[in-house]
């Protein structure tokens, strides 16, 4: 399929075919690939080091890939004439540290985006941004700096902000890796809220009560390559290889 052919919903939103990517002499990723329909919510898992945050930087761009294909809605985030703008519209991307700007208020920070790059009107934008705080349950925060909202309410408002670009896939990079525990769940809520409204969700996690309950399908990586893959259920009960049970064993 060519970017030029219109993308349908019974083919997949993300397609990624056999990408390779090397940092130095370091090969991060070795012939990857994995196809996300429409409303999936995917978890990806592995050791530190395997690959599983540069796949997910790979797919909107933010990382270059060495070779092979990924697709976003039929279009090649790596062909050279690629508008970058048009594909973060389509995907939206939160991580591990939240990046807020400190000195605008939550509500302000939902709103740059929208305002800044897309050019839209403010007062819909507000509009909008209000809801989304609702959305990610922070009502009456609006007014609030980052420095004043704890480390799992302002990933949510990190979350909103993605939302704000109406993308029609979210990435999450251990958005919970450098909470609290007592603030992890009300982000994970937050994500089940999202991937039950049918967004589509690929996730780096270490959270595996989360991706067991959520997940449509599992991946383990490791050094680079796809180890194993399936439904949560057959996933966790009966992984086939023995690097996914040893990684398995060491975790839950």
């Amino acid at each position: 399929m060519t970017a030029s052919q219109p993308w349908t919903p019974d083919q997949p939103i993300v397609r990624i075919a056999d990408v390779y990517k090397s940092f130095g002499a370091v090969e991060v990723l070795k012939g990857v690939s994995l196809n996300v329909m429409k409303g999936e919510v995917i978890c990806i898992i592995g050791p530190s080091g395997s690959g599983k945050s540069t796949l997910l930087r790979c797919i909107n761009a933010l990382v270059p890939i060495d070779r092979g294909s990924i697709q976003v809605e039929g279009l090649e985030t790596h062909d050279p004439k690629l508008n970058k703008l048009e594909l973060r519209k389509k995907v939206g991307m939160v991580f591990q540290q939240y990046n807020l700007f400190p000195h605008k208020t939550a509500l302000q920070n939902i709103m740059m985006a929208p305002v800044t790059v897309l050019k839209q009107d403010k007062a819909e934008v507000e509009v909008r941004a209000r809801v989304l705080m609702k959305k990610v349950r922070l009502e009456g925060k609006e007014h609030s700096y980052p420095g004043e909202l704890s480390g799992g309410q302002q990933q949510r408002v990190a979350i909103a902000r993605s939302l704000a670009m109406n993308p029609d896939v979210m990435l999450f990079d251990e958005v919970t890796a450098a909470l609290d525990p007592e603030t992890v769940k009300e982000v994970l809520v937050t994500i089940r809220d999202l991937a039950e409204e049918g967004m589509t969700c690929l996730l780096v996690t270490h959270e595996m009560g989360f991706a067991r309950e959520l997940a449509d399908h599992m991946y383990f990586t490791d050094r680079g390559v796809i180890v194993e893959h399936g439904p949560p259920k057959e996933f966790f009960s009966n992984p086939r290889d023995p690097r996914t049970q040893e990684f398995l064993s060491q975790i839950l």
